[in-house]
């Protein structure tokens, strides 16, 4: 019998106050030509994530996504991931899985695509994977989780997630963890990141030449 292919779904946190790059909006970083918000759409897109929901006012109205704002703003990343979910009438039909991504990773693309293949070795009893960093610290907003396990944790949790740590949404979950490379995990937190990141992209992109001899 033909298993189905699984489907996914994708909560993306484009939502805090990035005091350490003086409250710039880091999401619209550009990478590569690209913003951070906008290689996260294209990295859930890439995977037929439907729907795909941004935690954020409104940043690039170009962007054919859902918007989602925690009220008051500012809440945290799980006071954006439960309001997300507080969106039913996005999430019919309901996904196997979720994306759950910091909109301030350069390398998502790589690291969805290390997530998907990470699932298929997973016992059926996980609920979840993420990726880790080189210190071996599971990096929870690069994970794909089981959408019915975490829609569930996102309506029990207090005060509807404000200022709760991301473990505190997720600590009830079977959730495995995959080492990956530093690229994959790496984010932009200061102005210093996003020099190396643009650095790294510089080096990693074929040149204009390169893809106009690709046969």
């Amino acid at each position: 019998m033909t298993v189905p292919a699984p489907t996914f779904g994708a909560v993306l946190l484009a939502g805090g106050r990035a005091r350490r790059v003086g409250g710039a909006v880091k999401p619209l970083f550009e990478v590569g030509g690209r913003s951070l918000l906008a290689r996260a759409v294209d990295a859930a897109r890439g995977a037929a994530a439907r729907p795909i929901v941004v935690a954020a006012p409104v940043l690039d109205a170009s962007l054919d996504v859902s918007w989602v704002s925690e009220e008051p703003p500012f809440g945290g990343p799980v006071a954006g991931i439960v309001a997300a979910f507080s969106r039913a009438e996005l999430w019919d039909p309901e996904p196997d899985w979720t994306f759950l991504l910091a909109c301030d990773l350069p390398f998502v693309g790589a690291a969805v695509e290390r997530l998907r293949s990470g699932i298929l070795l997973l016992p059926s009893d996980t609920e979840g994977v993420c990726l880790t960093d080189p210190s071996s610290r599971p990096q929870w907003l690069t994970g794909l989780y089981r959408t019915r396990a975490l829609r569930a944790a996102a309506r029990v949790i207090p005060d509807q997630g404000r200022d709760a740590p991301v473990r505190d949404l997720l600590e009830d979950l079977a959730i495995a963890a995959v080492a990956a490379p530093d690229d994959l995990t790496s984010d932009v937190d200061t102005w210093e990141d996003l020099h190396r990141a643009r650095e790294v992209a510089a080096r990693t992109s074929p040149s204009p030449a390169a893809e106009e001899e690709t046969p």
